[in-house]
């Protein structure tokens, strides 16, 4: 399956240009593919830990209507960010994070607060869109390389990088506006 999966993906980028998988409501691209320093297989692991953490943490009522949490996953790592108004919350989200198949290290950075309110998290949505752009603006540098991840204006930074590459993603993202920290949460290659 796995090989019928690449011949179809190559063939369709040789006569596309650009193809599309879906991985459990998440598009990977053909593109995305050729580009990501992961492996395909990584790739897909890490959609199944979100997707799974998202499934696992939603059916708990009182973390889902209680707390703001977002789990993203690169290369196994998992950042686990928002607020939480309990430390009991906390401890709950990441021992059902800890556990999903294929999570090899988990970086908590889940504050107890109370959840933040809609106009923040719109307001981190225009942050994480200019780091992004930002990043595309950096030469030599493949922005999918790095995650960005914005809560309450800190950027989180995730990825597979060189540690100079990392130095100019923190720096890309250090003059953008609104920007009050920056957290490197990054799997250096050198």
């Amino acid at each position: 399956m796995k090989t019928l999966l690449l011949l179809l993906l190559a063939h369709s980028l040789l006569i596309s240009g650009c193809s599309t998988i879906t991985a459990g409501g998440a598009e990977i691209t053909g593109l995305s593919l050729l580009n990501d320093r992961r492996s395909r297989d990584a790739i897909l692991a890490d959609e199944a830990i979100e997707d799974n953490a998202g499934a696992k943490l939603n059916a708990y009522y009182d973390l889902r209507d209680k707390c703001h949490f977002n789990i993203t996953a690169y290369n196994g790592a998992v950042l686990v960010t928002g607020e939480t108004p309990k430390e009991e919350f906390r401890s709950r989200i990441i021992d059902i994070v800890r556990v999903i198949p294929n999570v090899k290290l988990v970086h908590n950075k889940l504050i107890i607060a109370q959840p933040s309110p809609f106009n923040f998290r719109a307001n981190d949505t225009l942050i994480t869109g200019r780091v992004k752009t930002a990043l595309t603006q950096i030469p030599g540098f493949d922005a999918s390389w790095v995650k960005v991840i914005t809560e309450k204006s800190t950027v989180y930074l995730m990825g597979l990088v060189h540690r100079n590459e990392g130095a100019a993603a923190i720096d890309a993202a250090r003059h953008q506006s609104d920007v009050n920290q920056i957290i490197t949460v990054f799997e250096y290659i050198d």
